[in-house]
């Protein structure tokens, strides 16, 4: 099992994959059985590290809103 810094690294490597202005959470970047498979706990970590990459890197990706169920939803901008 992937601790949460090695998640993160999967979750970064997968936008590379989205396309400009696609709207996305966390666990899309993830195949089913894999997010599944993740703990409650790391998932909530890795929620909360991906949150702050993407606030602290330019990375042209945005939090927007979250669902009812308290997901955050994300959007990729254009890149530069």
């Amino acid at each position: 099992m992937q601790n949460a810094n090695e998640l993160l690294e999967t979750a970064k490597d997968e936008i590379k994959n989205l396309k400009s202005g696609e709207i996305f959470l966390l666990r899309d970047l993830f195949k089913g059985y894999e997010w599944n498979r993740i703990s409650r706990s790391n998932r909530l970590l890795l929620g909360t590290l991906f949150l702050n990459y993407i606030k602290s890197n330019d990375i042209c990706v945005v939090s927007i809103e979250k669902t009812s169920s308290g997901q955050q939803k994300y959007r990729k901008e254009k890149s530069l």
